[in-house]
């Protein structure tokens, strides 16, 4: 059932209009909806699998280590053979890749870091703690019994669980797998996510008076493929809502979302979201209490999940922190993270006018005496520019009721890094 086209009202921060504004946790929430989790694996060699998100739990072939081996360089033996002595014979030398061997009795084996323990010997000495002598050893400080020795097994066991199902791979698990010797992991499939700019002012290449480049798909192109999804780039739509309902049907049963960026608003030339509509989409949600990035839109249309962002490149960013991200984690079935868990410390003041939760990047200028980031707020609340988010450490939000910030408040906020 379609959504009536009357929702909302003027694009003003009346008392009114608020009232009709999704709150940030529910527009989330229904941005979440709107996608259906992802069933299609693919089988990837390790090397290929950075970042991608595992399509099930991995188990250990073996245990690990897979044999007792030498915790460090030393001598390896028998710690009753020393009881009553300080010296023994040196057998020979056994090294990391060498087969696993024998210890005579009464003797001691040169051995080196991640060498097989010799049978019959059940300690290490380390190089430090002896004297080697060439053809006998003498043991300054005799350690306890099965000192330095890894043992078989005390990393992991045979079949325990290594990586868990969901999980976004990073360097570490690769290390992992290879150092199990698995080569090869099923992953789920990538996301795909068509992104359209909108505009007739909006041109890339060379410019005519009054066109303005494309900043928008780009910058979602670099942000969703840094996130994991396979972007399709889908151009421009120009001020044509024939043309962009086609270009909507065209797409949206070959990718998992739709993104647009601008024409969602209420403007003479703001044709998304009846072109959703006349293409058979459903419009589930529209308007958010948010500055920048009020005029979101979600919904579908056929196999895809629908948003619509802001043309406003800075409202565009926000919007993918806040929307586009958790929708991918609910396509990948990965945790989705809340926007701005972190505390900081206002190193500036600010009064502004309440009813929506404003967004806004800052960077860190200090660190106070227990260690919290002091923020600074960059820019002047212009979601037309990109300019101070090129300077920025993060993002900052403050509540939909704050009226002011005072040098020396909590300030809710997220790292780039």
């Amino acid at each position: 059932m379609h959504m009536d086209r009357t929702i909302g009202g003027c694009d003003c921060d009346s008392v009114a209009a608020l009232g009709d504004l999704l709150s940030i946790p529910d527009a989330i929430a229904c941005a979440r909806r709107q996608v259906t989790p992802l069933c299609d694996t693919e089988h990837l060699a390790i090397d290929d699998a950075l970042g991608r998100v595992s399509a099930e739990a991995v188990f250990a072939p073996h245990a690990m280590p897979f044999f007792d081996n030498a915790a460090m360089d030393g001598f390896a033996f028998c710690h009753s053979d020393l009881e009553g002595r300080c010296c023994l014979p040196i057998s020979g030398t056994v090294a990391a890749g060498d087969a696993p061997r024998g210890l005579p009795k009464g003797t001691a084996l040169r051995i080196f870091t991640g060498a097989p323990v010799p049978k019959g010997a059940d300690t290490v000495v380390m190089i430090e703690a002896c004297i080697d002598k060439t053809h006998k050893v003498h043991v300054n400080t005799i350690p306890a019994k099965g000192t330095n020795i890894r043992r078989h097994g005390s990393d992991q066991t045979e079949d325990q669980q290594i990586i868990a199902a969901r999980t976004v791979l990073a360097p570490h698990h690769i290390g992992l797998l290879a150092a199990n010797g698995i080569s090869t992991i099923a992953v789920m499939r990538r996301p795909r996510v068509a992104v359209f700019s909108t505009g007739d002012e909006v041109k890339t290449g060379s410019l005519q008076p009054g066109q303005i480049p494309d900043a928008n798909r780009p910058l979602l192109r670099a942000l969703l493929t840094q996130a994991g999804a396979e972007v399709v780039d889908m151009g421009i739509l120009p001020d044509d809502a024939s043309a962009t309902q086609m270009a909507l049907s065209t797409v949206c049963n070959r990718v998992d979302l739709i993104v647009t960026t601008g024409a969602v608003s209420m403007g003479g030339k703001d044709h998304i979201r009846d072109a959703l509509i006349a293409a058979g989409g459903d419009l589930h949600g529209w308007r958010v209490a948010l500055k920048p990035g009020k005029p979101v839109m979600f919904g579908r249309l056929g196999q895809a999940a629908f948003t619509g962002l802001p043309g406003n490149p800075f409202a565009a960013h926000v919007g993918f922190h806040l929307f586009l991200l958790p929708q991918l984690a609910h396509l990948t079935g990965t945790p989705s993270g809340k926007f701005a868990p972190d505390t900081g410390i206002a190193g500036f003041d600010w009064t502004r006018k309440p009813g929506r939760a404003e967004v806004f990047p800052v960077c860190v200028t200090a660190y106070d005496d227990l260690g919290r980031p002091v923020l600074t707020r960059l820019g002047n609340s212009v979601s037309a520019t990109l300019l101070p988010l090129s300077a920025a450490d993060g993002l900052a939000i403050v509540p939909a009721d704050c009226d002011e910030i005072a040098c020396g408040m909590s300030v809710q906020w997220q790292s780039f890094c």
